[in-house]
Parts: C-alpha cells; sequence; structure tokens
C-alpha cells in the first residue's frame, strides 16, 4: 500500500470514528453518569431546599444515578439561575425555581444577565405555598375586613415587614394597599426570622411569611392569623379563611417551586424528568412531607408551567412598576 493509500484509509477510518462517536453521542441514554445536580437558590433549611431534597433522594432511585442537591444563595437568586442558564442542556444541572428568583426579580431588576423565559427549560410546578396575614396580638382586629377597617380610620399607623426590599412579601404588601385602598408603612428586614420578633413584641404591626415560615408563630400563639392569599383555603390551617372570600376580592398570592433546566433541553430529558418528578410528588410519603411543611402539590405538565411563569411575570411586574420597586 503506497503512502498515499495509507493516509486516504486513515481518513476514512478517523472519519467513521467520529460520525460513530456522534451518534452515539446523541442517541447515548440519559442519563448514562452522575451526578445529576440540583441547584438551589437557598441556603440549607427552607422550603425550596427541604423539596429539592426529597425529590433527589427519589430520583436517584428511580434514575439509578446520583441525584444531588447544590445550594448556591446570593443576590436574591441570581448567581444560582444565571449558573444554570449558561449550563450545557444535556439533563446533568437543573434548577430549584421560586417565585421571588424567577418571577420577581425581572421586575425588580432593570437589567438580567439571563432572560427568565427563554434561557429556561420549564419542566414541573411542584408546589404552591400560599401565604398568611399575620398581626400583632394587641392589634384590635380579629379579621381583615376589620384590619381593612382600622386601617382607613387610621391611615399610616399599620406597618408590616417584609423579608426585604424587593420579596415577595413586600409585593404582597403594596398589593393589599392598592387593592383594599389602605395606607401602610413598609419595614423591610433581612429575611422573614428577623421579622418575627417585631411583630410578635408590636414593634410592627403585622407580616405576611409564607405558611411554611409563619406555622410556628400561629402554632404557638404568638401572632393572630387572618386570612390566607391562595386560592382557596389552606389545609394546613382549614379554619382560616382566604383573603379574597374575607375582604379583598381577587387578590391570590402564593409562593411556589418548580424544577428547570437550561434552554435547549430535548423534549425526551424533558419527559422523562416531568414523568418521574410527578410521579415522585404523587408518592404517599412525599406528600405528607411536603404537605407538612404548608405546600400543596402540584406536579404540572411543562407547558402548563411555562404558562405560569409568563403570568407570574407579568403580575409581580405590574406591582413593582406601579410602586416603583427597583432594586438596581
Amino acid at each position: 500500500m503506497t503512502s498515499l493509500k495509507k493516509i486516504a484509509t486513515l481518513v476514512i477510518n478517523l472519519s467513521m470514528f467520529v460520525v460513530s462517536s456522534d451518534v452515539h453521542a446523541q442517541s447515548a441514554p440519559w442519563p448514562e453518569r452522575s451526578p445529576v445536580k440540583i441547584v438551589i437558590p437557598y441556603p440549607p433549611g427552607g422550603a425550596s431546599d427541604v423539596t429539592a431534597r426529597v425529590i433527589a433522594a427519589k430520583l436517584s432511585d428511580s434514575l439509578k444515578q446520583s441525584v444531588v442537591v447544590e445550594n448556591k444563595p446570593g443576590a436574591n437568586g441570581i448567581i444560582a439561575l444565571d449558573s444554570v442558564a449558561k449550563a450545557v442542556p444535556d439533563g446533568y444541572t437543573l434548577l430549584m425555581a421560586n417565585l421571588g428568583p424567577n418571577a420577581i426579580n425581572p421586575g425588580v431588576y432593570q437589567k438580567l444577565p439571563y432572560d427568565p423565559v427563554k434561557d429556561f427549560t420549564t419542566i414541573t410546578l411542584t408546589s404552591v405555598v400560599p401565604m398568611v396575614v399575620l398581626v400583632n396580638k394587641s392589634l384590635p382586629v380579629k379579621n381583615m375586613k376589620e384590619l381593612i377597617e382600622y386601617a382607613r380610620a387610621n391611615p399610616d399607623k399599620l406597618t408590616f415587614a417584609s423579608a426585604g426590599n424587593g420579596a415577595a412579601n413586600h409585593l404582597l404588601g403594596e398589593m393589599i394597599k392598592s387593592m383594599a385602598n389602605i395606607k401602610m408603612q413598609h419595614i423591610p428586614f433581612k429575611g422573614d426570622a428577623p421579622g418575627m420578633p417585631a411583630v410578635i413584641s408590636g414593634e410592627v404591626s403585622m407580616m405576611f411569611p409564607t405558611i411554611v415560615a409563619g406555622m410556628p408563630a400561629i402554632q404557638n400563639d404568638s401572632m393572630r392569623p387572618l386570612a390566607v392569599t391562595g386560592a382557596k383555603r389552606s389545609p394546613s390551617l382549614p379554619d382560616i379563611p382566604t383573603i379574597t372570600e374575607s375582604a379583598i376580592p381577587g387578590l391570590e398570592a402564593v409562593s411556589w417551586g418548580g424544577v428547570m433546566g437550561p434552554a435547549g433541553l430535548s423534549p425526551e430529558i424533558t419527559h422523562r424528568l416531568n414523568t418521574e418528578i410527578n410521579r415522585i410528588l404523587a408518592m404517599p410519603d412525599v406528600a405528607k412531607r411536603l404537605s407538612s411543611l404548608g405546600a400543596e402539590i402540584v406536579g404540572s405538565g411543562p407547558t402548563e408551567f411555562q404558562n405560569y411563569l409568563v403570568a407570574e411575570i407579568a403580575k409581580w411586574g405590574k406591582v413593582a412598576h406601579d410602586n416603583n420597586i427597583r432594586l438596581d
């Protein structure tokens, strides 16, 4: 064989190897390696973290591969979301999405390093968690109607705590003010936890934490619950009316969690993850664990979740715009 023929044969063999490798890469089963990573934009311990860890443990069993949780707090979730948006869409990097980072940030930041819709693949809306109106027990009100009447009779006397400027319960307070036509002063804290003692002591009149965060104060009777903010009464607080049925028709606001991947995640991987995670959410032990946190399990389709996300961005963006709430 001449040198020229040897070279030609070598080129052909290499070409076949490359084509074969490409075909294998495109048709390789997912997941074929570990780990699959779920990124959380919060520190350990919160509802998103607990939900992600419950899902990860069950998903590890069903996928027969390790599924790990990575906490990436900071910058109101921007660090975590940016890392997932820029990840390779191969199914090995996922995001535990949440109301604040995914739906409120687009309304309170003029510029984000990613597009909140186009740079992600929605997989499933896992759960919703209503918020609850908690007031200082010395406040002379027993329900939302009395609270609104008191606020109108005492303009700007009432104050409400939030987890910080631009937080979900900050925007909820502004929404209540607008829809009830009342005046209240906003007092931002660095999270819900430091706001709790301020409301209990009477330094601040009220706050609107998620049911998860507010449940200890309700159970130990240190604050008075007036209403929940979901579309229907919460199974965790069946005796507490919704804010719509008690005073402000049409007001609905919930925190929520869901699973996403980077944009470009294949339909096959998206479908597999959606099927597996929704099956996990329906397991009795998982349902019991998440319900104990005040979460209401959903388990949606990818398109349904994307439509929900777009609607939430528009809803909270309007509240931020109407009240001139900006964080940059």
